[in-house]
């Protein structure tokens, strides 16, 4: 087994042997092979939906590197990631990811991974009601965003 997959897959274990989350663990690397962060999947432990395996790892990276940008690192991660996961590892700019199981694989445990993915094709099934409301009272301030030259991306 590859090294940092282990690492990954021990951080599972982990929040599972703990009640923390369901089965996934993450590692982030830098170039050298350093270990940046890790952590398991704590969404029960904190009853907070978003901190997925991934999403912890990144935001301690960030943390503890004082930037959002993680091009310059590496993700190694027990589960193919999530749509919302794998929105935050683009928008980190994280450019290498290693995952050992799929999402079907996550989904036969009863992860519903897939019906985000259906989503996103425009597979619609009465997934979410979104409808936009009031853009024009809300664009005035992306103008003066633009202005300012404070562009992230």
């Amino acid at each position: 087994m590859d090294k940092m997959m282990k690492v990954a897959n021990e951080c599972a274990k982990q929040g599972v042997s703990h009640n923390e989350g369901g089965p996934f663990g993450a590692v982030i690397i830098d170039k050298q092979g350093n270990i940046i962060a890790k952590g398991n999947n704590t969404v029960i432990k904190n009853n907070d939906p978003t901190e997925h395996a991934e999403m912890n790892v990144i935001r301690e990276a960030c943390k503890k590197l004082g930037t959002y940008d993680l091009s310059n690192y590496i993700l190694y991660t027990s589960c193919e990631p999530c749509p919302m996961c794998l929105s935050a590892i683009i928008w980190a700019n994280i450019k290498e990811v290693y995952y050992a199981c799929t999402r079907e694989d996550a989904g036969k445990i009863g992860f519903r991974d897939d019906i985000i993915y259906e989503y996103l094709k425009g597979n619609k099934k009465n997934l979410i009601n979104i409808k936009q409301i009031d853009r024009d009272e809300c664009k005035g301030l992306f103008e003066e965003y633009k202005e300012s030259g404070k562009t992230i991306y």
